[in-house]
Parts: C-alpha cells; structure tokens; sequence
C-alpha cells in the first residue's frame, strides 16, 4: 500500500530535484579528483563515486515510490476517522499508556517518537487503524505478541 498525501507528494517532488541538481557538483567533484592521478589509492575519486551512487539509488528510490504512489483522497473522510496524514491518540490496553500517533504514507523522521509516533501505511500497526474510528479497539499482531489499542481521540 503506497499511499501519500498530496504535501508527501509534492515534499518527494523537491527532494528529488534537489538530489538530482547535485549530479553535476558530484560529476565536477569525480573529475576533478580523476585528474589527481592514480585512482586506486585516489579517497577523493572513491568517496564522490560512493556519494554518486548513494545520490542516484535515493533518486531511483523516490521515482519509484512517486510512480506508484496513490494520492490520498481526503475530501468526505469522516472527522472521526484515522486517515492518511491524522494526529491521533492511542490507548495501549494491556499498558494504560496513551501516545500521539501520526498515520503516514512514509517516516519523515520530523518528530521525536517521545512527542509524536509516525505509524506507517504499511505496517501492521497501521494497517489495523487505517479508517478506523474514534472508539474503536483494534488487534494488531506486533512482534512483542498480540496488542489491543483504543482509538482516543483525533487531533487536528
């Protein structure tokens, strides 16, 4: 399941250019340390072929993930309802705990899981909330052991 909202979307969009305009500093960056002569023990030359690499598999990554993506449709989603890009809160029933969770297409790393949990599309976790509602308790096989979970509240 990929789906994204449309601000994930168009966040993937300038990563992407970003990454792609550092070809031609990388390029510069290989050439340069090419003419310093011998390459097997050249560190500049192997460490921007290195940086080329990971540069170019993060860009197949996000084309990849941009081609399959599915914008998330928001319009009509119930108020009540966890969806693609809502703030929630969780009950944890076996712990009492309560957290703030946020359902996402991909991690973006912005929050410190302390103040925020980014709960993906993708995992179970985030399987079993998907278009639940507020009240809802929901089964979620983790890898600590079977888990139930109330849905609080929606945060906005």
């Amino acid at each position: 399941m990929n789906i994204i909202t449309r601000d994930e979307k168009d966040q993937l969009i300038n990563q992407l250019e970003e990454l792609k305009k550092k070809r031609k500093t990388i390029s510069e960056r290989i050439g340069a340390a090419r003419e310093l002569g011998d390459l097997k023990e050249n560190a500049e030359y192997h460490a921007a072929r290195e940086e080329q690499g990971l540069n170019e598999a993060k860009i197949r990554q996000i084309e990849d993930r941009l081609a399959t993506a599915e914008i998330a449709d928001t319009a009509g989603i119930p108020d009540d309802m966890v969806y693609l890009g809502t703030m929630f809160r969780l009950l944890d029933k076996k712990t009492g705990e309560e957290e703030m969770c946020k359902l996402v297409g991909e991690r973006t790393g912005e929050y410190d899981d302390d103040e925020l949990r980014e709960i993906t599309t993708g995992s179970p976790m985030g399987q079993a909330l998907f278009k639940r509602l507020v009240g809802d308790v929901v089964t979620v096989e983790l890898p600590r052991g079977e888990r139930d979970f109330e849905i609080l509240e929606i945060v906005r």
